[in-house]
């Protein structure tokens, strides 16, 4: 956490913080040193880098009294000497501006920032009074490099962090509580610092002494080790440090602008708390106002969610090393077994195999050698990003514990994208080893005598590929479709030339394969709504194939979603409303389909007449794919449909009517089709009215909604509905 808690310029713990507007801090007297001047002419920084907070007002226009060097107070304490007012009010100006300014002579800070030497102020005019035609003032940050703009505050202008300030006093005070903790039971002179503390023996260890004196074996292995008190890491290590830094004793903060009034609101739109007087005054009249507690519990709320992804994956970074550490311990063992063997089956050859010998001797050598560079190279890599994770994750830990609302909300948006940063840098693959510790080299020795200058490694003979593992995060279900992903387990070298997919019937019954390829994602169409599906996948290659994956469970839909199907569609038909909506452009009946097909289960969807002309008959129903669609649907014996008019309605199917019923449609009718492939039957509802009995009984097969209608007619289809729980009573056929 220390990295967290470095001045950016100065490179040590940091003084007197302020927060600049990009939310990076910096020590207020390191501040003062990256200042330069730029000419008023050139002043062109963007309005949302200027300093955070409402500008005082407009100086008074000079009067009789005072000349204008009485014109401006000192700023603090620090500046009434030695110029320090008018090094407050200068800055670091961007070298991407206008050029002007003293980039030369420049000193370096410890982390290479550059530090620029104070402007003295002009002679004979006062220091912080701001001139027509003067230089105006500039500070540029040294993480982000942009710059802000000083108004008549200087830096002043800039909130203090006082959170990080409490923090860094508490840090120092636990760090030297823990260097004041040493060993008990060291024979050197000094003793050395103590590394742990042993709850059951009440005895401080260094690290040397708890290997000799304190081994977690035998007796020993139950005793509890933690950190010495006062040490960061300690339980109540930090608390004793807030307490002593302002815990319950810390003055309350009150408002920059109004010395006497606390802080009560936060602007969202200034990002900054407000007291009540800043309100009365105006200047955050058409902001977003809201109430202090309430923005710091969702602040603290954000911070802590954002942290969790960064802690599981420093967790994951802890396994991944120990993964790694275990690694290099297989590449040094298998790469001294295979040295052996080779040097073996060398010697066992006449005297012309030695200088060959040596020539693959090396090639293992270097191969190893890589292994290990590469394992290293991650070991390093990984050890970094998890320093920065774990020092960034401690220091959010300790502004969470934090009780100051106005501070925590000071930094708590630049924290939150900090941590969602740091979250994102473990991308894909990164936790992930490159290098496998096996050497798949072997050593072919029954070559001829005159072969052994071209004697060289051959590859493992191929093994069939591993067991698949399924993605369950990528696994889905959409309507009556199911998506699988699978990908290959890390550290396989087997080569894979495909993939087998196998689904069962829904029923639980035997699988079948429904996809072979090279492909990792797959999306099977055309299956039974409200069906569970079993799934597994396995690869192969030419030494044949491989075991199973697991089983993965799906469960389609309940009900259908589906449209009008256009590629199915009569040319005639005309569709809209992202295909929910259908008419004709001929006289004549056109069918058209949906874009569900069903074979099992039962099925609602409605139709509304949104406009009926001329008293045409609509037909509604269900057909085949390969249904006739340039005449009324039910004609073939690829449909079963309801055709009706103003009055009545039929029943249809091969040209044969049947069933008929009172009762026809109008505009603003909706007819319902109810379609029950467990009971194998068909049913239709005018307005919630069932039109007779079951229209249809023995229906199997798979069908699709269906529909005929001419240009009279338009209506819009409504699905995923839940089939009806009660309807009226059915209607009798007339005679």
């Amino acid at each position: 956490m220390e990295e967290e808690l470095k001045c950016p310029v100065c490179g040590s713990l940091f003084r007197e913080p302020i927060i600049l507007p990009c939310s990076h801090n910096v020590c207020l007297p390191c501040a003062r040193t990256i200042a330069v001047q730029t000419p008023e002419g050139e002043q062109h920084l963007p309005p949302l880098l200027h300093p955070r907070g409402p500008a005082p007002p407009p100086a008074a226009p000079p009067g009789p009294g005072p000349g204008p060097g009485a014109a401006a107070a000192p700023l603090d304490a620090e500046s009434a000497a030695g110029g320090g007012e008018h090094a407050d009010k200068l800055s670091l100006y961007s070298e991407t501006d206008s050029g002007y300014g003293s980039y030369t002579p420049s000193l370096k800070s410890p982390n290479g920032v550059r530090v620029l030497p104070l402007v003295p102020a002009p002679p004979g005019s006062a220091a912080g009074a701001p001139r027509a035609g003067a230089a105006s003032s500039a500070l540029t940050c040294p993480q982000c490099h942009r710059s802000a703009s000083l108004d008549q505050r200087g830096l002043r202008g800039f909130q203090r962090n006082r959170l990080l300030e409490a923090i860094v006093q508490r840090y120092q005070q636990g760090r030297a509580a823990a260097a004041a903790a040493k060993c008990q039971l060291c024979d050197r002179s000094p003793p050395e610092p103590a590394a742990v503390l042993c709850e059951q023996c009440e005895v401080l260890y260094c690290a040397a002494c708890q290997l000799r004196c304190h081994p977690a074996r035998g007796p020993f292995a139950k005793h509890r080790l933690v950190p010495p008190p006062g040490h960061p890491a300690a339980p109540g290590g930090g608390e004793a440090g807030g307490k002593a830094a302002g815990g319950g004793g810390r003055k309350v903060p009150t408002c920059a602008e109004h010395d006497l009034e606390n802080y009560s609101m936060y602007c969202v739109s200034c990002r900054s708390p407000v007291c009540y007087q800043c309100l009365e005054e105006g200047r955050h009249a058409k902001h977003d106002v809201r109430a202090l507690g309430a923005m710091w519990k969702q602040h603290k709320a954000q911070l802590s969610q954002a942290l969790n992804g960064v802690s599981d994956k420093a967790k994951e970074a802890k396994e991944f090393l120990v993964q790694l550490k275990n690694l290099l311990q297989q590449i040094q063992e298998n790469g001294l077994d295979y040295e052996a063997c080779l040097v073996a089956q060398c010697d066992a050859l006449v005297d012309a195999l030695t200088r060959q010998k040596a020539k693959l001797l090396t090639k293992v050598t270097k191969e190893r050698e890589h292994k290990l560079k590469v394992v290293w190279d991650q070991i390093n890599h990984c050890t970094l990003k998890l320093r920065q994770s774990t020092g960034l994750m401690e220091y959010c830990l300790e502004v969470i514990k934090e009780n100051d609302p106005s501070g925590f909300l000071q930094i708590s948006d630049a924290l939150i994208k900090r941590v969602q940063v740091s979250q994102e840098q473990w991308v894909k693959g990164a936790l992930e080893p490159k290098v496998s510790a096996e050497f798949d080299l072997t050593l072919d020795s029954e070559p001829l005598l005159q072969a052994i200058h071209q004697l060289d490694f051959i590859q493992m003979k191929c093994r069939v590929p591993p067991v698949p593992l399924l993605q369950l995060e990528k696994c889905c279900t959409r309507n009556n479709s199911v998506t699988l992903a699978w990908r290959m387990p890390p550290l396989s070298h087997n080569p894979v030339e495909g993939y087998i997919l196998e689904l069962d019937d829904g029923d639980g019954g035997q699988f079948r394969e429904v996809y072979v390829g090279k492909e990792t994602l797959c999306t099977i169409d055309g299956l039974h709504f409200n069906s569970t599906y079993n799934a597994r996948v396995k690869a192969f290659n030419s030494s044949g194939v491989g075991p199973y994956s697991k089983t993965v469970v799906l469960q389609t839909s309940d009900v259908a979603w589906f449209s009008f199907d256009p590629s199915s569609a009569h040319r005639d038909i005309v569709l809209s409303n992202d295909n929910q909506t259908a008419t004709c452009s001929s006289y004549d009946d056109r069918v058209v389909l949906g874009t569900a097909a069903f074979s099992k289960g039962v099925h609602y969807w409605e139709l509304h007449v949104d406009r009926y002309d001329n008293h045409p008959d609509p037909a509604f129903g269900i057909a085949r794919i390969n249904v006739v669609k340039d005449m009324m649907l039910g004609k073939d014996d690829k449909a079963w449909a309801m055709y009706v008019d103003n009055n009545r309605s039929w029943f249809m199917h091969c040209n044969s009517h049947t069933n008929r019923t009172e009762g026809g449609v109008c505009k603003g009718a909706t007819v319902g089709v109810l379609l029950d492939l467990n009971k194998h039957n068909l049913t239709f509802y005018i307005n919630g009215q069932q039109q007779g009995p079951p229209a249809f009984e023995n229906i199997e097969g798979v069908f699709m909604p269906a529909l005929s209608l001419n240009r009279n007619v338009q209506v819009t289809l409504h699905t995923g509905l839940e089939v009806p729980q009660s309807v009226k009573q059915p209607k009798l056929p007339s005679n």
